[in-house]
């Protein structure tokens, strides 16, 4: 445990000493309140018949600000240690891969916690500027939510050093994390102009459930038990078995040699 506390530790000063990393992490995670707050305000007085829009975009804003924020960490704590040959000396080390890729993913996690949480800031600020509805504020709803919710980061993390121990530089490595954050980008917008398509089961799994679950919680409609429990469970999951993938490619010849 040592070993996973001191790299994490590392990739911590490591990424927070990159200032244009933070600065645009920071700005994609401060951009979804930025645009519904300007379009909260060009719409107030018009009509009441967009607040289910503004709820959904919201949604869709917090999503893909758990994808951004460690992604230029998760960047370059593989991809780019690789591509300066730092990684190297790392791998010829006792430490297991199992531990090295504990660390690494503690430090992604971290900052894309940091992500969400000035997201999710960033809105608390403009319902209570705008007043565009006023979710449900309660301990227990709030408990729920971060049930599933905060299990996103943590995915996303996994997912991301996955990608970025598959790559050989981190101008690759870039290209398929850019990509990614389409994903909750695309699964949100397509919810928000399909709402035909938002089924009961499809709460149960990631992205979709987490947000159904802003969106529910955004409205201020109540949010059960079992949903945000079995779609925490599932998404802690889908975090262990892409950790063991990545940790797994950490033992591959191609890292040590670079083919």
């Amino acid at each position: 445990m040592n070993h996973v506390l001191t790299i994490a530790r590392k990739e911590i000063v490591d990424g927070a000493r990159d200032f244009r990393s933070l600065l645009a992490s920071f700005l994609y995670a401060i951009m979804g309140p930025l645009v519904v707050g300007l379009v909260s305000l060009a719409v107030r007085g018009t009509s009441t018949s967009g607040a289910a829009v503004q709820t959904s975009m919201m949604a869709v804003f917090t999503l893909v600000s758990a994808f951004v924020g460690g992604m230029n960490v998760a960047m370059d704590t593989v991809a780019g240690e690789r591509e300066r040959r730092s990684l190297l000396p790392l791998l010829l080390t006792a430490v297991p891969r199992e531990a090295i890729m504990l660390g690494k993913w503690l430090a992604v996690s971290f900052f894309a916690l940091a992500g969400l949480f000035v997201d999710l800031l960033g809105f608390a600020v403009v319902l209570a500027l705008t007043g565009i509805h006023s979710p449900a504020l309660s301990l227990p709803g709030l408990v729920l939510l971060a049930l599933g919710l905060f299990s996103l980061p943590l995915l996303a993390a996994a997912m991301q050093l996955l990608i970025s121990t598959a790559s050989h530089a981190i101008k690759e490595a870039q290209t398929y994390l850019s990509l990614i954050v389409f994903a909750p980008m695309g699964v949100g917008m397509f919810m928000v102009f399909s709402p035909a398509a938002k089924h009961a089961w499809l709460g149960y799994l990631p992205i979709v459930g987490q947000q159904l679950q802003l969106e529910a919680w955004f409205s201020g409609q109540p949010i059960g038990l079992w949903q945000p429990l079995a779609l925490g469970y599932l998404t802690l999951a889908l975090t262990f078995l892409a950790l063991m993938a990545a940790a797994n490619r950490l033992r591959r010849d191609e890292i040590l040699y670079g083919n």
